[in-house]
C-alpha cells in the first residue's frame, strides 16, 4: 500500500513538474519519495536551483517561507498547515523592534529558525552550522542573537569577545533534555559517541563528543570509524542513520526528543499536496520578500 502510494507521487510529480523537500526529520516514506533532503537553508538553496514550477515542503511553516523568500516566482506549498514551529513563533516583529529601540547599537542576528515576518527587521540570518563563523565576521562587537538563547550562548562561548546578548526562547524540543539523561545514555553505552545539536542546553552540549547541525550530526556519523552512537537531536535521525549505517548502532540520547511539528506531515499530506487538494501556498507580499531576503543575502555575503 505505502509503495503504491509512493509511486503515484513520483509520477505525479513528474508529470506537474513539481520539486519536493522534506526535512531530515521527516519519515523514511516521505524522505524515499523527496528529490532534496537535509536542513531548512539547504533544502531553501536546492529549491532556487530546480526547473520545477511547484516546490512542496515536507517539513515546517518557516522553512516553507524561506523558500518563497529564495524562490518568489516559484508556487510554494506547505504539505501540512498545521506544521509551524514553537521556537519561530516565540518571538515577533513587535517585540524584536521594542527590543532594538533598547539596544540600538547592536546588530540582531536571526536564526534561519524565524518568520518572515521577523527576518524583515534583522540584519543578518544565521544556520546552525554557520552561526560561529558569521557572528565571528561581524564587525560590532555587540549582537542580540534571536531567538533560541541555547545556541546563542553556544556562540558566545566560542567567540567569548563579542558581546552577545540573548533573550530566553529556544527549541522546547532540544531545550527540555537534561544533564542526567547524558549521564543515563552515557552510562548504558559507554563506547558510544554523544553526538548533539547546539539547540541543547550547556550542561548537555559541553558533555557532548561532537556539537552540530542535523546535517553535521548524521555527516559526522557516517564518516566516523566508531560503531556506537548516542544523538542528540529529533529521534528520527537515529533512525535514518540507523539504516544508512546498517553495521553501526545509534541511540538516541531521550525518547522524548520528537518534534511534534514535524511529525504531523504524513506521506498521505504529500500524496494529497501533488494532487492539488491539500496543502497551504505560502504567500508573502513583495516588500516581506525583499526586506527578508537582504538579512539571508548577508549570510551568505558573510558565509
Amino acid at each position: 500500500m505505502i509503495r503504491n502510494i509512493q509511486d503515484e507521487i513520483i509520477r505525479l510529480k513528474k508529470e506537474k513538474n513539481i520539486c519536493i523537500l522534506a526535512h531530515s526529520y521527516q519519515a523514511a516514506e516521505i524522505l524515499e519519495v523527496a528529490d532534496y533532503t537535509g536542513d531548512s537553508f539547504q533544502l531553501s538553496l536546492m529549491a532556487q536551483k530546480t526547473d520545477a514550477s511547484t516546490v512542496i515542503m515536507c517539513g515546517v511553516r518557516f522553512m516553507a517561507e524561506t523558500v518563497k523568500i529564495l524562490s518568489p516566482k516559484k508556487k510554494v506549498i506547505l504539505a501540512n498547515p498545521y506544521a509551524g514551529c514553537p521556537m519561530a513563533e516565540q518571538m515577533d516583529k513587535e517585540l524584536i523592534s521594542a527590543v532594538k529601540e533598547k539596544y540600538p547599537d547592536y546588530t540582531v542576528v536571526a536564526y534561519i529558525n524565524t518568520t518572515a515576518e521577523l527576518k524583515t527587521i534583522c540584519d543578518v540570518c544565521v544556520t546552525s552550522s554557520s552561526a560561529v563563523n558569521i557572528v565571528n565576521k561581524i564587525d560590532n562587537k555587540n549582537i542580540l542573537f534571536i531567538p533560541d538563547c541555547n545556541l546563542g550562548a553556544y556562540v558566545a562561548k566560542q567567540i567569548p569577545d563579542k558581546n552577545i546578548k540573548l533573550l530566553q526562547g529556544g527549541c522546547p524540543t532540544h531545550a527540555k533534555i537534561t544533564e542526567e539523561e547524558v549521564y543515563k545514555a552515557r552510562k548504558l553505552h559507554p563506547d558510544a559517541l554523544l553526538l548533539v545539536h547546539p539547540e541543547c542546553r550547556a550542561k548537555v552540549t559541553e558533555e557532548a563528543d561532537y556539537v552540530g547541525s542535523t546535517s553535521g550530526i548524521m555527516d559526522f556519523a557516517e564518516k566516523s570509524d566508531k560503531k556506537e552512537f548516542i544523538i542528540g537531536t529529533e529521534i528520527s535521525i537515529a533512525e535514518h542513520l540507523q539504516y544508512k549505517c546498517p553495521d553501526k548502532n545509534f541511540y538516541p540520547l531521550s525518547i522524548d526528543l520528537v518534534c511534534n511539528n514535524m511529525k504531523c506531515t504524513t506521506l498521505m499530506d504529500v500524496y494529497n499536496s501533488v494532487r492539488g487538494t491539500a496543502g497551504e501556498e505560502i504567500i508573502l507580499d513583495e516588500k516581506t520578500i525583499s526586506d527578508a531576503k537582504k538579512c539571508i543575502d548577508k549570510m551568505i555575503e558573510l558565509g
